[in-house]
């Protein structure tokens, strides 16, 4: 396995600025929630999910070439996007302040690491505002680099009930293309690291209590999505899905979205892994890896349609096991198509996500 250096636990003291752990970025829905910013969502739903983000001022370490805060990407961290929607800089303490008031519209909490050197401090320091207030369901995007399993295991024992992580390319040679050769350098990001990481914390965390991010839309394959649905599945892993969706200015800033069609698939396909126990034999794939056909029980597949559930936003669960982390607009604009759903798929919707599925091309009874 590569070798990793892990920072420094205390490094030398960074300068006075609005950085974490005393200040953090919040996604623009949870501002709006917590009434931080004014606005309303495109369509009315309950919203808890709490999204924070580490802060710093020389910002992210990583340089991944399809992320909005690639350390290459023009112009400073502050003004930076992260998938593609704004993130207002608060102060921690009243942010926590503010979430203890509305604790009983709160479902989740999440914490984003950013690779730098303060990262798994900070993080910590936070946790233990949070804790130490609200007693909502917790989770941490982790940045593997600055971990070991030491420091997963002590964001377990400060009271963390979920660990997330950001693999997004899934396959090895996608990742080291994506986000280990590129102009700034990896920054650590190594596939064997990511894996070792998303090993520990599912050891330590336990049975679906981790999930991993994961793309599609940057170069991978349906062959690769499934194996990595069948994968992290047969290790009782959580896979949450984002559609690609350009950052502007990016390396991949005019890199195509993968088509709406291809995309309602592979959420289908995900859900039947996940929920229904499809495997293999459930799918058939091109030369180019493309997915082409999939079968089993009619009866179950309509069911799984219907339902919704398959085209719902992937997060983690609030503390009854309901949609907890619902990030509205994570992979698509607020003026867009909705690419997956922060709420219930109404009649309506599931017309239309029909239509787009278009399965009588590619499902087939079971023999």
């Amino acid at each position: 396995m590569t070798k990793v250096n892990l920072p420094l636990v205390n490094p030398v003291a960074q300068d006075t600025g609005q950085v974490s752990p005393d200040w953090v970025r919040i996604s623009m829905a949870s501002a709006m929630a917590l009434r931080f910013r004014s606005g309303r969502f495109s369509r009315e739903f309950d919203f808890g999910g709490i999204n924070l983000l580490l802060n710093y001022e020389d910002g992210c370490r990583s340089d991944c070439s399809y992320c909005g805060l690639a350390r290459t990407r023009p112009g400073s961290y502050e003004d930076k996007s992260f998938i593609r929607v704004e993130w207002p800089l608060v102060s921690t303490d009243e942010l926590v302040d503010r979430m203890a008031r509305n604790e009983d519209k709160l479902t989740r909490l999440c914490i984003s690491m950013v690779t730098n050197p303060f990262a798994f401090r900070d993080t910590c320091d936070i946790t233990k505002r949070i804790r130490a207030k609200v007693k909502a369901p917790l989770s941490i995007l982790v940045a593997p680099p600055t971990l070991n399993r030491a420091r997963i295991e002590r964001f377990h024992e400060l009271g963390v009930d979920m660990i997330g992580i950001g693999l997004d390319a899934v396959s090895e040679e996608l990742f080291e293309e994506l986000r280990t050769n590129v102009p700034a350098g990896g920054a650590g990001l190594r596939w064997s690291k990511y894996w070792q990481v998303i090993d520990d914390a599912r050891d330590v965390f336990g049975p679906w209590k981790v999930n991993c991010h994961t793309l599609v839309g940057i170069g991978e394959t349906d062959w690769d999505l499934v194996d990595t649905f069948i994968r992290l599945r047969n290790r009782e892993i959580f896979s949450y899905l984002f559609a690609f969706n350009a950052e502007p200015d990016s390396r991949l800033g005019e890199h195509p979205k993968a088509t709406i069609s291809r995309w309602r698939r592979i959420q289908l396909a995900k859900h039947l892994v996940e929920s229904e126990g499809f495997d293999w034999d459930h799918f058939d794939f091109d030369s180019n890896g493309s997915l082409v056909h999939m079968r089993g029980p009619e009866e179950l597949v309509v069911t799984a349609v219907e339902s919704g559930m398959p085209f719902m936003t992937n997060g983690c669960p609030g503390e009854n096991g309901e949609p907890g982390c619902t990030r509205p607009y994570g992979s698509y604009r607020p003026t867009e198509q909705f690419r997956d759903f922060p709420f219930q798929p109404t009649q309506e919707d599931l017309v239309d996500i029909r239509a787009e599925l278009a399965l009588e091309g590619i499902f087939e009874k079971e023999r």
